[in-house]
C-alpha cells in the first residue's frame, strides 16, 4: 500500500474518532469521515496489544493493507477511514478476514455500488 494512502498522524485519528461515524462487526470497527484532501482515500489500522504480541499485532495490520490494496477501486474517494482489529480476527484465515472487512466497510457505506464489482483489481 502506498504511503501516501496511510493515515499517520496523531492529529488525523483524533480528528475521525471526535467527529466520524463508526459501523463494527464482531472482528472489526471502522470509523471514517469524509476529507476532500484524501485522493482516492486514506487508511489507518490500529491493533491494540489487547489482541496479541508485536507479531500478531503486525501481521494482522500487513493482511488488512493487503485486503483494502486489492479493494481499493471499490472504495468510497475522499475518504478517510481507521480499522480497529478486534480479537476474533486473529484466528481467521486470509479468505474469511477480506469477507469479514468488506462486510464492515460495506455496513459502513464505504464500497462503491455494486453494479460493477467485477471491475479490475488495482495491483
Amino acid at each position: 500500500m502506498h504511503r501516501k494512502l496511510r493515515l499517520r498522524n496523531r492529529e488525523d485519528f483524533s480528528r475521525i474518532y471526535r467527529g466520524g461515524k463508526s459501523f463494527a462487526n464482531g472482528q472489526f470497527v471502522v470509523y471514517w469521515s469524509k476529507q476532500p484532501s484524501a485522493d482516492p482515500f486514506r487508511l489507518g489500522v490500529s491493533a491494540s496489544k489487547k489482541i496479541g504480541n508485536a507479531v500478531v499485532r503486525n501481521r494482522m495490520r500487513r493482511m488488512i493493507k493487503e485486503i483494502v490494496r486489492h479493494q481499493a477501486n471499490r472504495i468510497v474517494p475522499r475518504t478517510d477511514f481507521i480499522l480497529i482489529v478486534r480479537k476474533p480476527a486473529t484466528l481467521m484465515k486470509m479468505k474469511e478476514m477480506e469477507k469479514s472487512v468488506l462486510h464492515v466497510l460495506k455496513k459502513a457505506g464505504l464500497l462503491k455500488s455494486t453494479a460493477n464489482t467485477k471491475e479490475k483489481r488495482v495491483d
